[in-house]
């Protein structure tokens, strides 16, 4: 396909995304009060802990623009996620045709585990979150009240759900690595102290808090994920081993993709060879 018509198709296609993500961000404004009650209510749950020990926590505009802003925002996010099944199969889609089949096959794959592991990782961050909005207030001073900018917050609440996100996402990137080939299952085991570690720290820069209770609510299902997936990459590396024993498997290739021929056997007097293998290529050239 020429340039010019990949750039036309790209076009088209970021049309698509944007006209979804528009009419994304119209609901979104349309529901933004149920929205933002559901955003702050973390903080709301942390106000009212915070009130019955005599303590004041507000969440405050400061700007005369900002209620707009504040709603404008809201509106855009929940647009990117809403249209996020529609923006996501327009980029597919425009990716696909340079993909091989076995390819296509793990994008799939990946998309489909991916997807629950995000949001679970985010109804985690959601659990989570109170606690450790609670754990934080705790060390503010006596007489002296808590006033926190809903920007602020909100930058706050979108690390939070990312961070965790992508933690549990983390583990399903080592099967992708080994499927490809890069990662043995064997050789994740030997790193097994520094996959510890990581995780470890990992969650110790993650979690706002810096406690140990919140940094094992992420390492912990962190360190499950990872178990699992070294289990996937030795399975793999085991089932991978037994193909290359037995005979080759031509679903590697395109359909217009030729595949590599066994040339071991060898025709004497127009019979096959019988100690060449019985998988061999016993065409002679008729040409």
């Amino acid at each position: 396909m020429p340039l010019v018509e990949h750039l036309r198709e790209l076009r088209g296609r970021l049309v698509k995304a944007g006209l979804a993500i528009l009419a994304g961000m119209v609901v979104g404004w349309i529901y933004y009060t149920a929205i933002f009650n559901w955003l702050s209510a973390p903080f709301e749950a942390v106000v009212e802990q915070a009130r019955s020990e005599g303590r004041e926590i507000t969440l405050a505009l400061t700007g005369v623009a900002d209620p707009f802003v504040l709603q404008l925002q809201v509106s855009a996010v929940t647009g990117l996620l809403l249209a996020s099944p529609i923006w996501l199969y327009q980029l597919w889609r425009f990716v696909t045709p340079g993909l091989r089949r076995n390819e296509r096959r793990w994008a799939i794959g990946f998309v489909m585990v991916a997807v629950p592991l995000f949001a679970s990782g985010v109804f985690l961050a959601y659990t989570v979150l109170p606690y450790g909005l609670e754990i934080l207030f705790g060390f503010t001073p006596q007489n002296v009240e808590n006033i926190v900018a809903v920007d602020r917050y909100l930058s706050f609440f979108i690390r939070m759900v990312i961070v965790f996100g992508v933690g549990f996402i983390a583990p399903l990137l080592l099967v992708l690595l080994n499927f490809a080939g890069v990662l043995t299952g064997k050789r994740l085991m030997s790193w097994w102290r520094w996959i510890i570690f990581g995780t470890f720290i990992f969650a110790a820069v993650a979690t706002p808090t810096g406690d140990p209770i919140n940094m094992m609510l992420l390492a912990g299902p962190i360190m499950l994920l990872m178990a699992i997936a070294i289990g996937v990459c030795l399975g793999n590396d085991r089932r991978r081993a037994r193909r290359r024993r037995g005979e080759p498997d031509y679903s590697e290739w395109d359909d217009d993709e030729a595949s590599p021929l066994d040339t071991s056997a060898q025709v004497v007097d127009g019979d096959v060879d019988v100690d060449a293998p019985e998988h061999g290529d016993t065409r002679t050239d008729q040409s």
